[in-house]
């Protein structure tokens, strides 16, 4: 059932994406006066085929799902020799280099448009997202060492204003990129119940792109503060058995303060088979316990538990925006996750950026199983981003995607001619071959995404 629900999360994501660019392709082929002799989903041989419309194009789903296209009236690849002077009135090559420059250029600027609808309508529901709220982090870190002490609320990095965790993390990974430190604005408790405002700058130097790929925010020493260690559901097991009860609050282990439940789960986890004196608080009484926990097998690590629920989920917060400051919002994030996405190609290509970043379609199938379980918020998130990789990627100045074409037309506008025949095709040939490398490095990393 999971690979069941992992491949039909992965087809409608993916159907979704190649049918709005290769409609981006036919309205606007539509708009200039092309005649469009099929719209394809899938590519190879057809297995299903109707025809519709004026011109009777033919709609057609092919055998293979990767991909589609739109098969437009076009002198290269069909015989027009005999065709009414009407007709060739509608073919691809005879119109204007602006107009085939707007064709090419609808399938990707169709995904980015769906990118943005579907962020201004995730932005206008509301996204449950983590309070940027700050656990206490490690002496040596680089958050303590910049005045930072845990149960801060980051409310602007650089001055660009943020209200949830993920918002912190997409900040600071520009500046990380850009090499450039960052200014953190926080607030924080006072003595006298009000707020302080304080700024703090931290310096990103100790981070390089490499750790982008991991949790770069937990090397900083910035994590997400968690619940106090209090106890949910007692199970039978050494917690019951110690005499513990639903509610007991955990101030201490073995006389070392205990900051948080997470930092309870940690400590229980790497002491399986020793004894924990328990220092807590039930209701206004203060009590000592010794528990031992359980030694038990998990992937192969040795671990302790004492079979109680510790709540760990971070602080919330849900953020909804009116209609148009939800469009606004939703350009914006496009327009970032376009730029971020084209600067990590560039540092792919000088080494800076490891190539284990490309995936291929494994990757994404697991990626739209997972975030379609999480729910359906998390799952058009997923297509949103997917979208803007799709955009970019066929904009890529790359011989048989549309960046190659546009790239065609470019040289066509600069000289005044069209690119020879032999150009297009030594052009073509290379351009296969650059993509059919990145397909098997996709591949690769895939299969080692899946094995390890």
């Amino acid at each position: 059932m999971n690979l069941l629900h992992t491949l039909l999360a992965f087809v409608v994501a993916l159907g979704t994406l190649v049918v709005v660019h290769e409609l981006g392709h036919y309205w606007v082929a539509r708009l200039c006066g092309v005649k469009v002799l099929r719209f394809s989903v899938g590519m190879g041989r057809i297995v299903w085929s109707r025809r519709f419309g004026p011109d009777q194009t033919e709609w057609a789903l092919s055998i293979l799902p990767l991909g589609g296209y739109v098969k437009m009236l076009d002198a290269r690849e069909q015989d027009v020799s005999e065709m009414a002077p009407e007709d060739l009135k509608r073919e691809f090559t005879r119109q204007s280099v602006w107009r085939r420059i707007a064709i090419v250029a609808a399938g990707p600027l169709a995904n980015f448009i769906l990118a943005i609808l579907l962020f201004a309508g995730l932005f206008m529901h509301g996204i449950p997202e983590p309070l940027p709220k700050l656990r206490a982090m490690a002496e040596q870190s680089a958050a303590y060492q910049a005045g930072l002490r845990g149960g801060e609320t980051i409310t602007a990095v650089n001055g660009e204003p943020v209200h949830a965790w993920t918002e912190v993390r997409w900040q600071l990974m520009q500046h990380v990129l850009e090499k450039t430190p960052a200014r953190l604005d926080v607030e924080s408790d006072a003595p006298n119940g009000g707020k302080l405002i304080n700024t703090v700058r931290l310096p990103l130097d100790g981070i390089s792109t490499e750790d982008l790929e991991g949790d770069f925010l937990a090397k900083l020493g910035l994590s997400l503060a968690r619940p106090k260690a209090i106890l949910g559901k007692i199970m039978d097991g050494p917690a019951m058995q110690a005499g513990l009860q639903k509610g007991d609050l955990i101030l201490a282990v073995n006389g070392a303060p205990v900051k948080d439940g997470l930092a309870l789960v940690e400590l229980v986890r790497a002491s399986p088979g020793k004894p924990l004196a328990l220092h807590g608080l039930r209701g206004q009484s203060e009590f000592h316990v010794t528990v031992t926990p359980d030694t038990l097998t998990d992937n192969g690590q040795t671990i302790g538990r004492i079979k109680v629920e510790v709540p760990l989920a971070p602080e919330m917060t849900v953020v909804s925006d009116p209609p148009w400051t939800a469009i606004t919002k939703g350009a914006e994030k496009t327009w970032d996750t376009s730029a971020m996405t084209l600067k990590m190609i560039g540092k792919m290509i000088v080494g800076q950026v490891s190539w284990k970043n490309i995936t291929g379609p494994i990757t994404i199938a697991d990626y739209a199983g997972q975030t379609a379980k999480v729910g359906l918020v998390s799952y058009l998130s997923f297509i949103a981003f997917i979208s803007i990789s799709l955009g970019v990627m066929n904009l890529l100045p790359i011989p048989v995607l549309d960046g190659g074409h546009l790239l065609y037309y470019s040289l066509e506008i600069l000289t005044g001619r069209p690119v020879s025949e032999r150009f297009g095709e030594i052009a073509q040939r290379a351009g296969m071959g650059i993509l059919m490398m990145l397909m098997l490095v996709a591949a690769f990393n895939d299969i080692v995404r899946l094995m390890f």
